[in-house]
């Protein structure tokens, strides 16, 4: 399980210093790949709906972070109701990285900069363990969707829709 080591993210470090159990799953990671969720469950030899990617939106003007699943797609009215806002929009990537402290495709709901409210999507209880980004393009932290909301202060909302949906 994850333990504060030298190259440690300030997700790890997160977990770490919250007493979370975690672990570090890596592959190497293809510059040329722009769907970075896909990629990593591909390389990481999981199901799409286990692995879960890390979006930001803006609510009604204010940034919010939603966990989703990599087969899905972000429901972003139903993202704006779990937030008791109107309207939700997605970030802009620039002001997504500034705001974590992580890039784009490595964008972790732990260890941000900023808190921002998080949001996972219901789905996320229903394994015994969930992926979500480890904060750099090519790691992933293992852990359970339970331990995930504590450590992001997270709740849990049907915010995910089919890819095509």
């Amino acid at each position: 399980m994850g333990k504060k080591a030298p190259g440690a993210t300030p997700a790890m470090v997160a977990l770490a210093n919250a007493g979370i159990d975690f672990v570090v799953r890596s592959y190497t990671h293809d510059p040329a790949e722009t769907d970075f969720g896909g990629e990593a469950a591909r390389e990481l030899g999981m199901d799409a709906t286990r692995v879960f990617k890390t979006l930001l939106a803006d609510v009604d003007g204010v940034l919010a972070v939603a966990v989703v699943p990599v087969a899905g797609m972000l429901d972003l009215k139903a993202l704006a109701a779990a937030l008791g806002g109107k309207r939700a929009h997605m970030a802009d990537p620039a002001i997504a990285e500034r705001k974590t402290g992580y890039v784009v495709g490595g964008i972790s709901p732990l260890g941000q900069k900023t808190r921002l409210a998080t949001v996972i999507d219901i789905s996320a209880p229903g394994f015994p363990t969930i992926l979500v980004s480890g904060g750099r393009r090519g790691l992933d932290i293992e852990l359970s969707a339970d331990d995930l909301a504590r450590a992001t202060g997270g709740s849990f909302a049907a915010i995910a829709k089919a890819q095509n949906g």
